[in-house]
């Protein structure tokens, strides 16, 4: 568990540009973001967390609402939005957070996602901080068009925004967004993601399973897609099992969904759950029928794993899957997509292939070390742009 100091032990005043370049303690990154839930944005604001060496930077957390399951740091600081963005409590909470901000003496401010950046970024330029990175972490197409202006306004005021894949980096700079001011980060698997787990589900002879990992918060997600597609394959393969992971308000609808296609026998519910390497390893390849992606964890997590996915050739899904590593469908085309998965669930030796490329690739490319080294660069590269700062040796 990582412990965070005691904010009375700091001053209040703001170190000047020349103490915070000569000075010869580590500088202080504060990464926030929205909740503590299981979302990818979430994901990736602990795996980051954790990965970065104490030795060389000083880590400050924060959030917005202290609400979900990833509470492996303990109690950190809540700057609640009051619901509102534009309301009293809101304005309050962001100057609290800047007075915060000044008095931890942060170097770098990052936030991860639509709410924490329009917290964190004001607030960073109010307390003076010298390097402010917003994150642009879906393709920004869920946004309401006043989202989407308020957002790219308060990039604006960032030094760099980071995109975690191409595809999010070529939305921003068709809105108008500076490509130099961009930087593409992909996200960062732990490497409890390529380890071997033991299966979640027991062994049954004979039995093939498919899942399809997501949270139950947004139809964009298609579950319904998947289900439609089980309907279409379930006669044809009676040893297959159709498991869902995930939870949240549309679960009650999905449940009702699969009972209506007679699917009530065929198809699991698992609920939220934590040991997603588990999971993995009880699965043949898992489905991703998402409408909208910019780089999806459950794709890359299944990845790691060995695990090959089908999905949609959407937004980031083509910077993951190629016809050596998966199976991309036409969006929409819930036949194509029920077609593809029933010729991997035919397929023992091309999940096996797949399977293997898909690991290999996400250990080449998205393994933590790698992530974790290139935010590094960033961070280091925009300190010393900034305020002069050279890592002392």
């Amino acid at each position: 568990m990582m412990t965070l100091p005691n904010a009375a032990t700091v001053h209040d005043r703001v170190p000047s540009r020349q103490e915070t370049a000569d000075r010869k303690e580590d500088p202080a990154v504060f990464l926030m973001v929205q909740t503590l839930e299981t979302g990818g944005s979430e994901r990736q604001f602990a795996a980051l967390a954790k990965s970065l060496p104490q030795s060389a930077f000083r880590l400050e957390l924060g959030c917005i609402r202290r609400k979900g399951t990833l509470n492996d740091f303990g109690e950190i600081p809540q700057f609640p939005l009051g619901g509102s963005l534009f309301g009293m409590q809101s304005l309050k909470s962001r100057f609290a957070l800047a007075r915060h901000l000044r008095r931890r003496r942060i170097s770098i401010s990052q936030s991860f996602d639509f709410y924490s950046n329009l917290t964190a970024i004001p607030a960073a330029r109010m307390a003076g901080v010298p390097v402010v990175i917003g994150s642009q972490r879906q393709l920004g197409d869920q946004l309401r068009p006043a989202q989407s202006r308020a957002q790219l306004v308060a990039f604006r005021c960032c030094d760099k925004v980071v995109c975690n894949s191409q595809a999010g980096a070529e939305g921003l700079i068709k809105r108008g967004f500076p490509a130099h001011r961009i930087a593409v980060i992909g996200n960062g698997l732990l490497p409890e993601a390529f380890a071997a787990a033991k299966p979640a589900l027991p062994f049954r002879p004979g039995v093939v399973r498919v899942g399809m990992i997501a949270r139950m918060n947004a139809r964009y997600k298609n579950h319904d897609h998947f289900l439609l597609a089980t309907a279409r394959l379930q006669h044809r393969f009676p040893n297959a099992e159709f498991i869902l992971v995930g939870d949240g308000p549309l679960r009650p609808e999905l449940e009702e969904k699969a009972r209506s296609l007679g699917l009530e026998k065929r198809v699991i519910f698992l609920g939220d759950r934590r040991d997603i390497p588990a999971i993995l390893a009880s699965l043949e390849f898992t489905a991703l029928p998402s409408a909208t992606e910019s780089l999806s964890n459950a794709i890359l997590e299944s990845m790691a794993a060995g695990v090959p996915v089908v999905a949609y050739q959407i937004g980031g899904n083509p910077e993951l899957i190629t016809k050596h590593t998966g199976l991309l469908v036409r969006p929409n085309d819930v036949e194509a997509f029920a077609e593809a998965m029933g010729g991997l669930l035919n397929g023992a030796s091309q999940r096996a292939e797949l399977g293997r490329n898909a690991r290999a690739f996400a250990q080449t490319n998205f393994n933590m070390d790698k992530v974790r080294g290139r935010y590094e660069e960033l961070y280091r590269d925009l300190l010393q742009q900034k305020v002069g700062y050279r890592k002392p040796r």
